[in-house]
């Protein structure tokens, strides 16, 4: 047990060191636990290539987790046996059984849907979802955004280092920009009286901390969406000002889509798959569609020209209907 400990206290340095999210760290962490259980707490350094087979196929069969799961899985071990064992797995051809995938057309919401749950959802979780749909945005994104991050000289929205670790801009929705603007003036108020309660700094990503350890009190690097309270952080065990939790954002937006009587299966991602629709309705061209998102690559945007062919499928009668 102690082996185990060590190990995984060296999985979650070295997670820190690389600079990933805590969100990955948990779920590195969690998959390389269950490895090691499920080989009954052998030593991994003791394991390969027939070991983790039979760990990703029992996924699989036994458990039958999705692709993603398995995938995510799959990766937590990789990343223990290169960056924290030394063992390069690359040449290996790990034949595990696949979780069988399936391709799903996003689910979107028509324009009169979106403002539907919009007018049922209350405080600043309406800025956040009227955000989150006029940009595009993912919820780890909107939820990441800083003051600094919105440009209201040049209506512009700033996205750094986002899932495709490509930074991008979006334009800013005239609609919301009074709204932002009041709720940059409500953050920097709860900040001053932070400061002035002996808190006032918030989490800096990479070493930014250490290259200007000033930062992290200055008003404009304050997220733009703080939680109500201040809160430990998981990782330094300090106590400082977060942004809104995930899980209470999709919680709100929830409640909304019932009071708006949306029977469709409604979650933060379905507003970014709206954007991308409605852009694509409106004659904005896939490649530019393509750049807001901040996909790598085009084949990542064409799902939403299935969306609209499926659409566009209602126009063709039901023999019923003859």
């Amino acid at each position: 047990m102690e082996i185990k400990k060590k190990l995984l206290d060296i999985v979650r340095d070295k997670i820190r060191f690389k600079h990933y999210s805590i969100s990955t760290e948990r779920t590195y962490v969690h998959w390389i636990k269950h490895y090691i259980f499920f080989h009954n707490k052998k030593h991994p350094i003791e394991m390969g290539k027939l070991e983790i087979e039979q760990f990703l196929t029992s996924l699989a069969v036994e458990k039958k987790v999705s692709p993603t799961t398995q995938n995510q899985a799959f990766s937590a071990i990789l990343f223990l046996y290169k960056e924290v064992l030394g063992v390069d797995l690359s040449h290996e051809n790990i034949q595990a059984l696949r979780a069988q995938e399936r391709k799903h057309i996003p689910v979107v919401l028509t324009k009169e849907e979106v403002l539907k749950v919009v007018e049922n959802i209350g405080g600043i979780y309406n800025l956040v979802v009227s955000l989150m749909y006029g940009c595009g945005l993912r919820m780890s994104e909107v939820l990441s955004l800083r003051i600094k991050d919105i440009d209201i000289g040049f209506d512009k929205v700033y996205i750094w280092d986002s899932k495709s670790l490509k930074d991008r801009t979006v334009p800013l929705p005239l609609k919301l920009k009074q709204r932002l603007l009041s709720q940059i003036e409500t953050v920097c108020e709860i900040h001053k009286k932070d400061l002035a309660d002996g808190y006032g700094t918030v989490f800096m990503p990479y070493a930014l901390e250490k290259k200007y350890p000033q930062s992290k009190s200055e008003t404009k690097w304050q997220f733009l969406f703080p939680m109500t309270n201040v809160s430990k952080d998981p990782r330094s065990e300090t106590l400082r000002r977060h942004h809104i939790h995930p899980k209470t954002l999709g919680r709100n937006i929830k409640v909304a889509s019932q009071k708006a009587n949306i029977f469709k299966r409604v979650t933060s991602h379905i507003f970014r798959h709206s954007y991308a629709t409605h852009l694509l309705q409106a004659g904005i061209d896939l490649r530019s569609i393509q750049e807001l998102l901040g996909h790598k690559s085009v084949e990542t945007t064409m799902v939403y020209t299935h969306v609209v062919s499926e659409m566009n499928k209602g126009k063709v009668i039901s023999p019923l209907d003859f």
